[in-house]
């Protein structure tokens, strides 16, 4: 049974903990949350991405805003705490479609690009996916066990699943 207070990852931010501690993020709608895991050393990587790139918009000082300045960052922590890149796998989830009048925008939703950023860097850095709940119109809130590896999805009006 797990006693500790989980560890709560902020929009545009990313967390790395290790059992009995879980990482929880709340609010993804077209954000998309990845979690990486190594399973052997048994740490785990949450980071809560609003945008596809860092190169398109304002700069920011914080790299867990954009998918390709998240992961990177995200995988050097959990490499402080004992993590080894080539044993990480990924969950990804999020990428809602949260608001109808943007259906026919041109350069497509902000969750469509995002899921399709991260899913890109993800393979880029051969980190598979091995499961993901993406899209979709509903908001979600993840969390995510470093002992067992199992994230759990929370899905407004439709339950909890196991990833």
């Amino acid at each position: 049974m797990n006693l500790s207070a989980p560890i709560r990852v902020s929009m545009a931010d990313f967390k790395v903990a290790k059992a009995p501690s879980q990482l929880i993020t709340t609010g993804l709608g077209s954000c998309v949350g990845v979690a990486l895991y190594d399973p052997v050393a048994k740490v785990a990587g949450l980071a809560h991405i609003m945008l596809p790139d860092s190169r398109q918009g304002l700069p920011s000082s914080k790299p867990g805003k954009f998918a390709d300045t998240a992961i990177p960052a995200l995988i050097a922590e959990m490499e402080k705490a004992g993590a080894v890149k080539s044993r990480l796998t990924a969950k990804i989830v999020g990428g809602a479609q949260m608001f109808n009048f943007l259906e026919n925008n041109s350069v497509g939703s902000i969750g469509d690009r995002n899921v399709e950023a991260v899913v890109r860097i993800l393979n880029e850095l051969a980190i598979p996916i091995l499961a993901q709940d993406t899209k979709g119109r509903r908001g979600r809130t993840i969390t995510f066990d470093p002992n067992s590896g199992v994230l759990s999805v929370r899905t407004v009006d439709s339950g909890v699943k196991e990833l």
